[in-house]
């Protein structure tokens, strides 16, 4: 299992709308950055992924689990490159975790989070998931 960081502006899409969609799930649509798009490609059923809240809050909120691996993004132009992935959600994290707090927990120096956060969709290392999981109450 790989593990992500998919990142939504609440107000366009939001962690309470996510989980409203139940086990069906919703497609990650509107991702428009290659290097993004190129994660959504790698990402495989049974994936993991942080839901993070940009603009507003700037926080993971819960996991999502990959249930549709890619294909292509019925919101995009019929000959535009662009690509989603289904996700469905797992849980919410018991305490949001912040931007600012990633960034103030040295073992995340590395961390796609910190040093490109602009990154819609991003890969998480293994021991990133597990230190960023014990900061929201996951156990």
């Amino acid at each position: 299992m790989a593990y992500w960081l998919m990142k939504s502006e609440p107000d366009a899409f939001s962690w309470d709308m996510q989980m409203k969609k139940g086990a069906k799930g919703e497609p990650w649509s509107g991702v428009r950055n290659h290097q993004a798009k190129l994660n959504l490609m790698k990402m495989k059923k049974g994936d993991r992924a942080f839901f993070f809240h940009s603009n507003v809050g700037k926080e993971a909120v819960g996991i999502v689990e990959v249930i549709r691996e890619h294909y292509p993004d019925p919101t995009a132009e019929p000959d535009e490159p662009w690509v989603v992935v289904d996700v469905k959600a797992i849980a919410p994290m018991q305490k949001p975790v912040t931007l600012v707090a990633c960034r103030a927990e040295p073992r995340l120096k590395d961390m796609v989070l910190v040093n490109n956060s602009r990154l819609s969709v991003q890969p998480v290392k293994p021991e990133e998931w597990k230190i960023v999981c014990k900061m929201g109450g996951m156990t």
